[in-house]
């Protein structure tokens, strides 16, 4: 099992329920075990939780799940036909089955677009001090200590999912907040038609300075090389001691580019390329950010999702595959190979936003050119349902405060994303 955040556990849990109890090693360059991170960016940066308590759902069940478990070790190589993996400490592994799961890491600017070190985008050069992105526990608890201080301003560098739960959280606090974006309007890659105007307002009428259509030529700093604030395509300065960075995230795949496996594109989405059961290579399964399949339920269309609810679904799915990788001997409760078959991975995406008082909700996945249609409610307002068409196709529903009725939708959309059968819940 290569990485041990939220889908590689959920794989090892799967192995563990299906009866396997051969040994499972556990590879993740975290020094203990990555945290859960929805409450990141909400309740553990606003102070209400310690970080103790966004322990992810494994945690409390090492113990019975038996695992060699490895942390502070990074995977540095892969060779998929032997299925060895070479480790950072120097040791190598050879598995009957590898799990990947290394999950995405945090982007950041552009080697262009800052002091000449935010590094390349890809998360990889250390951010000067007081710039920050938001992924792990630990990026989480040096944020917040420097909010602690009660900075004059604080920026935020995009204005999709994260951007808009840190700003919310920092605005929360009491803080001054700027929210920059270089789109004109946020979410702009997630909902065509500008329906992610919405979020502007949200934070608007919530007292954040929200500014889009501007681009950041560089990040200020001061004689120590502290952040001091941004510097704007237009030639102006935004003065701040703290900026975060939540420009998205891309896939840990680096260290697989010598290994046999298929690599998609940055254009195409990245990650590994799976079959429709997210199998990679024989022998080796992939899970959660890193896995790009094509999804049955969508007929076919390749697909790569970061969130939450496909890291613990892919994730139990991978477990069952990578058990028909050995055979199905293990990969049911009575270890009858008829009964391990392992179909496709048939899913609709789901994800949710809580930002200042309001719940967003979204169901599927709609390309750009898919036409909204508000079912409930006005874009204007603070509660409505917007549903996205394709032909006689739903392929997503978006709610901001109507968790009711999203949900609805998710369930008819599980059955079919026939546009009159989810239209009609409206």
């Amino acid at each position: 099992m290569i990485g041990a955040s939220l889908a590689g556990m959920a794989a090892v849990q799967s192995i563990r329920a299906s009866g396997h109890d051969g040994p499972i090693v556990v590879v993740d360059p975290a020094g203990s075990l990555p945290h859960d991170r929805p409450p990141l960016t909400k309740q553990v940066l606003a102070g209400q939780w310690p970080l103790e308590r966004a322990a992810q759902p494994a945690a409390a069940r090492l113990d019975e799940l038996d695992l060699d478990l490895r942390l502070g070790v990074a995977a540095t190589g892969l060779d998929a036909d032997r299925r060895s993996v070479s480790l950072s400490d120097g040791s190598e592994l050879e598995a009957s089955a590898l799990v990947l799961a290394t999950g995405s890491h945090a982007r950041t600017l552009p080697t262009g677009s800052g002091h000449g070190g935010p590094g390349g985008g890809d998360g990889s050069a250390a951010l000067p001090s007081g710039a920050f992105t938001l992924r792990t526990g630990a990026d989480c608890v040096a944020l917040l200590e420097r909010l602690e201080a009660e900075p004059a301003r604080v920026v935020v560098i995009g204005a999709g999912f994260i951007g808009g739960e840190v700003a919310a959280t920092c605005a929360g606090r009491g803080l001054a907040v700027s929210m920059l974006e270089a789109a004109p309007v946020p979410l702009q890659r997630v909902l065509p038609g500008g329906v992610g105007g919405f979020v502007t307002e949200l934070h608007r009428r919530n007292g954040v300075d929200v500014r889009l259509g501007v681009s950041i030529e560089a990040l200020n700093l001061n004689g120590d090389g502290s952040v001091r604030g941004v510097a704007l395509g237009d030639g102006s300065n935004l003065e701040a001691e703290v900026v975060v960075i939540g420009v998205g995230a891309a896939p840990t795949v680096d260290w697989l580019a010598d290994s046999g496996l298929t690599l998609l594109e940055a254009h195409r989405g990245g990650g590994i390329l799976c079959d429709e059961t997210l199998l990679a290579h024989p022998g080796v399964v992939a899970a959660g950010d890193v896995a790009a399949w094509p999804n049955p339920h969508f007929g076919g269309e390749l697909m790569r999702v970061e969130h939450w609810e496909n890291a613990v679904d892919a994730g139990t799915h991978a477990g069952r595959r990578a058990l028909a990788e050995l055979g199905g001997r293990d990969a049911s409760a009575g270890g009858d190979a008829a009964e391990a078959t392992v179909g496709a991975f048939s899913s609709v995406p789901w994800f949710w936003s809580d930002q200042f008082d309001s719940k967003i909700q979204m169901v599927g996945r709609c390309g750009p050119d898919d036409e909204p249609v508000v079912v409930a409610g006005d874009l204007t307002g603070d509660r409505f349902v917007v549903l996205f068409r394709r032909g006689d196709l739903c392929t997503a529903a978006l709610g901001l405060n109507r968790p009711r009725q999203v949900m609805q939708a998710r369930m008819r959309m599980a059955e079919s994303l026939d546009w009159d059968g989810v239209a009609a819940l409206f």
